[in-house]
């Protein structure tokens, strides 16, 4: 267990109180749920939204504004309803590595599951115990429920994790963040907090590129590489400052990075 210094500590909650804050939605991928109200809306934008979650982004949030446009403004309604010729509208759509194969598995992995189930929380809560500590046996659980389909195409493998195969899981981990985080009244805002079954406690933090250089600055990560061990350490390392709800330091952590606010920060920290 890395133990924390005070000031650190002090930070990391002077941070979160700072970056979640409503203003946080606007530029971030967590916009594109937010525009909707129906449960299943924000699920299906809020799986989308994390599961493009990288690059940069404003490109990011164009490629969720194309993904609903090609859906009529309507993802659920959509998932459920589309005939076969409506298809054609996700030819060519591409972000990255992500592409036209890969969206149309998406949809029709929804539709699947929305028509047996009523929230995709029950995709991910089926696989955990009441007493794990973590979301990990989830992860797993919704991976191979996800790729297990007959008609599953391979390349779309990659853009879902699983700690499994040693992935950090970062956007998996954003999207639960999402889902589950709740705020108190008057607080926050930002995360949505729809889902019960699986409890902020269990959360893992996302570990992106800004996350990992500020909690490695900071000293919460010693490990070397950036793996699911990394991204366990350094959730542990949050749980001393908040064991229900260790998560909510993202905010800290990733605001910290993004807008450079460590560069004169001397912390004479050693590993």
């Amino acid at each position: 267990m890395i133990p924390i210094p005070q000031f650190v500590a002090d930070l990391l909650d002077a941070s979160v109180r700072r970056y979640n804050q409503p203003a946080f939605i606007a530029p971030d991928p967590i916009s594109i749920p937010h525009r909707f109200s129906r449960l299943q809306d924000i699920e299906i934008m809020g799986f989308w939204a994390a599961m493009l979650a990288w690059g940069q982004r404003k490109t990011i949030l164009t490629k969720c504004d194309d993904l609903i446009n090609r859906m009529d403004g309507a993802p659920y309604d959509f998932v459920r309803n589309h005939q076969e010729s409506d298809l054609k509208h996700f030819l060519g759509f591409k972000h990255r590595t992500f592409n036209d194969t890969d969206a149309l598995y998406f949809l029709h992995f929804f539709r699947w599951f929305y028509s047996e189930n009523t929230s995709l929380e029950t995709a991910f809560s089926r696989y955990l115990h009441p007493n794990d500590l973590t979301v990990e046996r989830a992860l797993v659980g919704f991976h191979e429920l996800f790729t297990g389909l007959p008609d599953f195409p391979p390349r779309t493998r990659k853009h879902v994790a699983t700690p499994a195969r040693k992935s950090g899981c970062k956007r998996l981990n954003m999207f639960l963040r999402w889902m589950v985080r709740r705020d108190s009244e008057g607080c926050g805002g930002v995360d949505f907090g729809l889902w019960h079954r699986i409890r902020p406690a269990q959360l893992v933090c996302p570990c992106d590129v800004h996350v990992e250089r500020v909690a490695r600055h900071l000293g919460l990560i010693r490990r070397k590489q950036t793996d699911w061990q990394t991204a366990l350490e350094l959730t542990a390392a949050l749980r001393q400052l908040d064991p229900n709800d260790p998560v909510k330091y993202d905010f800290a952590l990733f605001g910290l990075g993004v807008n450079n606010q460590l560069g004169t920060l001397q912390l004479g920290i050693t590993n």
